[in-house]
């Protein structure tokens, strides 16, 4: 049985480190790493599922070109299914150039590619159906399902008895609640971060921002707050769970899917929600100390680095 399915974002992220500055017209600035790595907020939840040991398939449109193929083959090296995934003769895959900086963070240069085109009519609600857990990501990146077509996707999907989770990015084009909240109203879960939590509710703390997606509609809010940890939010519960400490951030591409991951590992081993917040805080610690998202330990070993000692 599928345990997950993973729709929306997949990407091939050209990563440069580190970036301290941009050359000047026809110049070069040296660097000690330029790599090819598998990257799209779905794509990234996804593979780091499938290293956790969750039964995930994947759903998306990618070209029929190298950045393609390239996704296509890690996803399947981290044993995902890939059945539903999209091959489209008349569009190239999505890619990011990557620019990170010193001290972790990062700034993209982003083409839409496959992930502009993809349509409801594309999307195999029969892999859905056979799934737990739905999780779509990134709204906002996804503009042919972005708004209501998503809305209808995350009610049929609740519909067939599959527990919906929605992740967000950064909305460039800045219209933010205007475009998801049609699909409040039909999410078990949504874990978008403080920065764009703050951007859709127009609100100044965490827990007032939960709250007031909570009113839109969403059952249980959880909002990633980097360092910080996250905030978990439902009916009955309001509370902050800590992160856990690194001795040395690598890199902070993918953190936030890879805490999504590690959240929805928790919610497939039946954990309450706040342990599946510490789970996720773990997974993500794990993913900043790498490079990249695929370099996250197996489910146990992270157990046994981070969880037990808590």
């Amino acid at each position: 049985m599928i345990e997950v399915v993973c729709l929306g974002q997949y990407t091939a992220d050209v990563v440069v480190d580190p970036v301290t500055s941009l050359p000047d017209k026809g110049k070069a600035v040296f660097v000690e790493s330029i790599s090819l790595h598998n990257g799209g907020s779905a794509c990234n939840a996804a593979v780091a599922l499938g290293k956790l040991g969750i039964k995930t398939a994947v759903i998306g449109k990618v070209g029929c070109d190298t950045f393609g193929d390239f996704l296509i083959d890690a996803m399947k090296q981290a044993g995902l299914n890939t059945s539903a995934m999209i091959r489209d003769t008349d569009v190239r895959t999505s890619s990011t150039t990557v620019l990170v900086s010193p001290d972790g963070e990062r700034s993209f240069l982003h083409y839409f590619g496959g992930n502009a085109r993809i349509r409801m009519e594309e999307i195999d609600f029969e892999m859905i159906a056979s799934a737990r857990i739905l999780h779509v990501a990134a709204a906002f990146l996804i503009p042919g399902l972005d708004g209501q077509p998503l809305a209808e996707v995350l009610a049929r999907a609740q519909a067939m008895g599959v527990t919906t989770c929605l992740d967000t990015a950064w909305d460039a084009q800045g219209n933010w609640m205007k475009v998801l909240q049609p699909s409040l109203p039909h999410l078990d879960f949504f874990v978008p971060s403080l920065e764009e939590a703050q951007m859709l509710t127009g609100k100044d703390t965490p827990i007032e921002m939960a709250q007031a997606l909570r009113k839109h509609g969403s059952k249980t809010v959880v909002i990633k707050l980097g360092a910080d940890g996250c905030l978990l939010h439902t009916p009955d519960v309001a509370t902050t769970i800590p992160s856990f400490s690194v001795d040395r951030v690598i890199d902070t591409l993918g953190a936030g899917d890879c805490f999504v991951a590690g959240f929805l590992a928790g919610l497939v081993h039946n954990w309450d929600l706040t342990k599946a917040c510490t789970l996720g805080n773990a997974v993500g610690a794990a993913c900043v100390s790498s490079r990249g998202t695929s370099g996250i330990q197996p489910m146990q070993q992270i157990v046994n680095q981070y969880l037990l000692n808590r």
